[in-house]
């Protein structure tokens, strides 16, 4: 059986939108390089956006760290629990409303913002290897023009994904 190449050639059906085509090849390529740093870690990728937030935002709501992840909650939840197995998070129930449960980041969790931190560096440089300094600044200027045409595309699909879920509670 032959292997199958890791950058195949877009599909036929790719032709009407090749800079599309291009970000998705791209994004899954940066993930599975993310991966593979991170599992280095153990973590999973996905993982150290949550420990991300939670290193910066302090103990917060599990239902708020849904929301900022943007990740399905059910995926949270794994994640959260995959965490806390490892000793990174703790949840406990919220003070104030005993229905909800806070997260945070452990003390034993800062070794690894340490190590997040140094493979999120050597992603970046295995990332953009070969451009220059004014390549890389024009790149990320416009990846975020492209991210500020799809963020009000992906809000209003949360926005729809919430209320479904609501109407779904009062059924």
């Amino acid at each position: 059986m032959k292997a199958e190449p890791a950058c195949p050639e877009p599909p036929s059906t790719a032709s009407g939108g090749p800079v599309s085509h291009a970000i998705s090849q791209t994004a899954r390529l940066h993930r599975i390089a993310a991966g593979r740093l991170l599992r280095d870690l153990g973590l999973y990728p996905g993982q150290e956006f949550v420990m991300m937030h939670l290193w910066d935002a302090g103990p917060v709501r599990q239902s708020e760290l849904i929301k900022e992840v943007g990740l399905d909650p059910s995926t949270v939840t794994k994640m959260l629990q995959r965490l806390e197995q490892a000793g990174h998070v703790r949840r406990c129930p919220d003070p104030a409303d005993r229905r909800a449960a806070l997260v945070e980041a452990t003390g034993a969790s800062c070794g690894l913002k340490t190590q997040v931190e140094q493979a999120w560096r050597q992603l970046e440089e295995t990332t953009l290897a070969g451009l220059d300094e004014h390549e890389r600044k024009e790149l990320l200027r416009l990846l975020g023009r492209v991210e500020g045409n799809l963020c009000p595309q992906a809000r209003e699909e949360h926005e729809e994904a919430a209320a479904d879920a609501a109407c779904g509670a009062e059924a």
